[in-house]
């Protein structure tokens, strides 16, 4: 006799937090990843209720665990910060990611694409945006009553959700916070706290001279307005 497996109640449902692939398939797609991630997550820094993640699983409905993707960047508005293994809906007051961006590689087909989106689609995401590095392609979606449309003016587009604008006006794509400031990497930020270190010391330093100049002269420094 053939005994058939019990269905499983959706509390017992494993949720797999990895499917053991990289996160990333080179290193100008992982650039990408972490400079759109970071930066969101330093744009919200100050906001509790900002919840950025990057290659996180994303299960939107209980019980259906084959029924998940895993966005390169997601941004979702209305959630606490915090460690997740993953991001299940159900026990975020149901709320979707409102952002989500994709960086594409070469390994990406047309087919994989299209399910993405349509996954998207049909699961709440309001803004979708696909970045291509390779040929400085940037492609959105945004949420109307009929669903996701395509952007057709992408240059200098600014997300509704998140303030930032998109420039293609140069070799790669640009993107500028809501006071102008352009999304910069790890590398690029260490550089410029290094120079304003270094500007900072020397200022420093010719404070300390004039100090010493004026106690030569029998100045108080200390008296000085």
């Amino acid at each position: 006799m053939v005994t058939q497996p019990l269905p499983l109640n959706a509390s017992e449902v494993i949720y797999p937090d990895s499917d053991g692939q990289p996160m990333a398939n080179n290193t100008e797609q992982f650039r990408w990843i972490l400079v759109i991630q970071q930066n969101l997550d330093w744009l919200f820094a100050d906001n509790p209720d900002v919840f950025v993640a990057g290659d996180l699983f994303w299960y939107p409905i209980e019980g259906k665990n084959y029924i998940v993707n895993a966005p390169d960047v997601m941004v979702v508005f209305g959630r606490p910060k915090g460690k997740r293994g993953s991001y299940l809906q159900w026990q975020e007051n149901n709320i979707a990611p409102q952002v989500v961006f994709e960086i594409l590689s070469p390994s990406n087909s047309q087919t994989e694409m299209e399910r993405k989106l349509i996954f998207y689609e049909r699961y709440g995401v309001e803004e979708y945006y696909i970045y291509n590095p390779q040929n400085n392609q940037l492609t959105g979606w945004f949420r109307t009553e009929d669903g996701l449309d395509v952007i057709s003016e992408i240059e200098n587009w600014v997300s509704p959700r998140l303030g930032i604008k998109f420039d293609l006006s140069g070799e790669e794509l640009q993107i500028y916070r809501p006071d102008g400031n352009k999304f910069s990497s790890y590398l690029e930020i260490s550089q410029l706290l290094e120079q304003a270190e270094t500007a900072l010391a020397a200022e420093r330093r010719k404070t300390q001279l004039l100090a010493e100049k004026l106690k030569a002269l029998g100045v108080n420094p200390d008296e000085l307005e």
